[in-house]
C-alpha cells in the first residue's frame, strides 16, 4: 500500500501476506481523500477507523496531519501491524482490538469522521448495524460524517441518515450524516 499525500507521500508500507484483509485501492483512495479534503481540514478532525485491516485509511489520515485516529480491527495481527507501524512512523494513531459491534456499543469516543470498511459478504443488515449504532449512541461530532466502503452490489440509501454514495470501480463509498 502506497501513502498518497502528506508528510510520507509516496511512502510504501508493506503489510504482513498473512493478514486477512482487502484494502482500498490507490484509486478509491485518493477519490474519497479528494471529497474529505473539501469537507474538512485534517489537522482539526478525529477519525475512528471500523475494520481497519492493514491500517491503510489510518495511516492516509495521519500523513496529512489528523492528530487524532483510532483504529479498531478484531485480528491481533492487524492491529500489531498498525501500532508497530505508527510506532516507527511516529503517527498519532492508537490500535484497538476489539469487535467492531462491540466497541460501537461500549465506546464513549466521538470522532468527525468514522470510515468502516466491513468484509464485501456482508449482509445488508449488517452494514446497516454500523449505521444504526454510530447514530443511535450519537459517535459522530455535530457536524460528523460516517463513510461505509462496500461493494458496488450493495446499496445502504434505505437508511434515514444517508445522503450520498460515490462509485469507484467496484468500490462504493456511501456518506450519512445527522438529519438537520
Amino acid at each position: 500500500m502506497r501513502i498518497i499525500s502528506g508528510k510520507y507521500k509516496g511512502k510504501r508500507i508493506t503489510a504482513p501476506k498473512n493478514l486477512p484483509v482487502r484494502p482500498t485501492t490507490d484509486l478509491a483512495k485518493e477519490s474519497l481523500f479528494n471529497i474529505i479534503n473539501n469537507l474538512y481540514y485534517f489537522d482539526a478532525i478525529s477519525v475512528i477507523d471500523l475494520f481497519a485491516g492493514t491500517g491503510n485509511i489510518s495511516f492516509e489520515f495521519a500523513s496529512r496531519g489528523t492528530e487524532t485516529i483510532y483504529s479498531i480491527d478484531k485480528h491481533f495481527g492487524c492491529v500489531k501491524f498498525i501500532h508497530n507501524t505508527a510506532k516507527e512512523l511516529e503517527l498519532p494513531i492508537q490500535a484497538y482490538k476489539s469487535d467492531v459491534y462491540k466497541f460501537l456499543e461500549k465506546t464513549t469516543l466521538k470522532a468527525d469522521i468514522i470510515f468502516a470498511d466491513p468484509p464485501y459478504n456482508f449482509e445488508e443488515e449488517s452494514f446497516l448495524k454500523i449505521v444504526e449504532l454510530v447514530f443511535a449512541k450519537e459517535l459522530l461530532n455535530e457536524e460528523g460524517i460516517l463513510i461505509i466502503e462496500h461493494s458496488k452490489h450493495t446499496d445502504l440509501s434505505s437508511h434515514n441518515n444517508f445522503q450520498y454514495a460515490k462509485r469507484y470501480g467496484g468500490n462504493v463509498f456511501s456518506f450519512f450524516e445527522y438529519i438537520h
